[in-house]
């Protein structure tokens, strides 16, 4: 069955329409992924990329120029994210969407940065080691298959991917918001509720993502409550006998 959600925000974005799911998404989505990745832009300054494509200075604060880029990139990759939402998942996914998010950014002009291809030098994240340049591909096909040779996809496989994905850390940089824009996606694919991480509670999420080895519990919960949010937006902004329907997502 497709997702109820998916529909929708499909719906929309091929109506135009604003003020509705799918612009909502757009703008939570990409001002929150960035935001917990460095990002300054306000989550005004986010809606203004979308919807008008200019920027406002808010506080005589210097805005910039690879925010404004990402941001305006990041809406590209969850449009391209929504066509391929019902694909099995891929290499030549997971690096498109590296692709989209860091084209025409600072990073693009540095030799040793490959956008749309995984990293060549080690990296760490949040005083962590990952895995080193030579291993992410079979790193990155291991846990693919992995993940696919489950006989019914859930958030919890959902989550775990995610954190092994992460771990792995296969870009020079963009990795969370790769991750994130997979985790809506699969979401979707497999008509579970999807969620958006919100930037306030960056801390929670990177403790989760820490601790998830030992204990599953802060990640899940983390993304539950993000789940129970994005939830009341469906509720608000779908369709009544849409809602009626929405029942049959997994929460």
């Amino acid at each position: 069955m497709n997702s109820l959600v998916l529909e929708q925000i499909r719906k929309e974005k091929d109506m135009r329409y604003r003020g509705g799911l799918y612009h909502k998404t757009q703008v939570l989505l990409a001002y929150n992924s960035n935001r917990i990745e460095g990002s300054k832009l306000t989550e005004d300054q986010t809606r203004s990329i979308f919807e008008t494509n200019t920027i406002g200075q808010e506080n005589g604060e210097l805005i910039n120029t690879d925010d404004i880029i990402e941001t305006a990139n990041h809406f590209k990759a969850f449009d391209y994210m929504l066509d391929v939402a019902e694909r099995p998942l891929s290499e030549i996914i997971i690096k498109e969407f590296h692709r989209i998010l860091k084209s025409g950014t600072s990073d693009e002009r540095l030799a040793w940065f490959k956008v749309g291809d995984y990293k060549l030098l080690a990296n760490e994240v949040g005083g962590m080691d990952t895995t080193e340049p030579e291993k992410v591909s079979e790193a990155i096909k291991a846990v693919i298959d992995g993940y696919h040779a489950k006989q019914r996809i859930g958030l919890e496989d959902i989550i775990s991917f995610h954190e092994t994905f992460e771990s792995i850390h296969p870009f020079q940089d963009g990795n969370g918001r790769v991750g994130r824009l997979v985790m809506f996606k699969e979401c979707l694919k497999h008509d579970v509720m999807p969620f958006i991480i919100d930037a306030e509670h960056k801390a929670y999420y990177y403790r989760g993502l820490k601790e998830y080895r030992r204990d599953k519990a802060y990640l899940i919960d983390t993304c539950q409550s993000a789940q129970d949010r994005y939830q009341l937006y469906c509720e608000k902004l779908m369709p009544v006998k849409e809602k009626a329907k929405e029942d049959n997502l997994e929460l």
